[in-house]
């Protein structure tokens, strides 16, 4: 996917007109990263032109909504407040227009045993998988359920928040004594465990863009975490992860990675941009673990290393989902 002239002029031409409200912030425990991707976002904007300015998701939101309303949104919130729909579902009521996918498929891909069972009934392929709620957990009897994930998953297992991001609360597995640990651990960030079969091989990340011509992945990136384990520390401290941009498959696995990701964007309902997260294991099969619809956009993060593998620029990118965001029905 290259970048083409008329790509340029299309961001140049409205950049004078659009009035770009990027959000970023909030009250999660991804803020601090919310905030670096806002800035990253508004710097990328300004620097094509676009007239953009970044603001909290506040109590001081909806008034500037309804007193200058602007003609897009980017949502640079992550955590709940950026991806459970909830505040796409408040833009709506404003009639402002934003980047990405609606409320209901925000919803959707934010609790990640309902994401996965779209992907398992579209055929899309992704580890077996049991959502444990903590009541059943404690109701039940935490040894005989634990007793009961080991046999019917094995071992190693995953387990990490039903909703949530940026790696908090996740875990690997190796040893069967582990798991109530890492149970305990995932429970402090969500009140749902989702734990599934570990799949060994290449952790890839393929970010799907649209920017006109329906959704394409962009090259895949490679992340190799230097503790073997792409966790909160690994995504956001320097020097924890290597990643290569495009990632070292391939190139008819790299085709049907790519395939695979635009699939689950697919079958999900997104929209505009998406980042879907995968492993490939040793047979060159791609397994989708989750689909994000408000990907990381800081120095570290896994879309701007894809847009610039792909040749593009990114400040056109958003530009360009900018634009087609504000002429977009409300």
């Amino acid at each position: 996917m290259a970048s083409t002239p008329a790509e340029r002029i299309t961001v140049t031409a409205l950049a004078a007109e659009l009035h770009v409200l990027v959000l970023a912030g909030g009250l999660s425990y991804e803020r601090d990263v919310s905030l670096r991707s806002g800035r990253r976002v508004l710097d990328a904007l300004r620097a094509v032109g676009v007239e953009a300015e970044l603001r909290d998701a506040d109590i001081a939101l909806l008034p500037a909504l309804v007193a200058d309303p602007p003609d897009a949104v980017v949502i640079a919130l992550h955590g709940a407040t950026g991806e459970d729909g909830s505040l796409r579902g408040v833009l709506d009521l404003c009639d402002v227009p934003y980047v990405g996918c609606d409320a209901r498929a925000s919803r959707l891909a934010w609790d990640k045993p309902s994401a996965k069972a779209v992907l398992r009934e579209a055929r899309i392929p992704t580890p077996d998988w049991v959502a444990l709620p903590h009541d059943r957990f404690s109701e039940l009897g935490a040894v005989a359920v634990l007793d009961r994930i080991v046999d019917r998953l094995g071992l190693p297992l995953m387990v990490k928040p039903a909703q949530g991001g940026s790696g908090l609360g996740a875990a690997v597995v190796r040893e069967a004594a582990s798991l109530p640990a890492a149970m305990v651990g995932c429970f402090a960030y969500d009140s749902t465990a989702l734990v599934e079969r570990y799949v060994p091989g290449m952790d890839v990340a393929v970010s799907v863009v649209d920017l006109g011509e329906g959704p394409q992945a962009l090259p895949a990136v490679e992340i190799v975490p230097r503790n073997g384990v792409y966790d909160y520390a690994a995504r956001y401290t320097a020097g924890r992860t290597t990643w290569h941009a495009p990632a070292r498959l391939d190139p008819e696995v790299a085709d049907t990675v790519a395939e695979v990701a635009v699939a689950a964007h697919t079958a999900l309902g997104l929209r505009d941009i998406s980042r879907v997260d995968l492993i490939v294991d040793a047979d060159g099969r791609p397994h989708v673990l989750e689909a994000n619809v408000s990907p990381g956009m800081t120095e570290t993060s896994l879309l701007p290393l894809a847009v610039q593998a792909a040749g593009l620029d990114f400040g056109r990118v958003l530009g360009s989902l900018v634009t087609r965001a504000a002429a977009r029905p409300v």
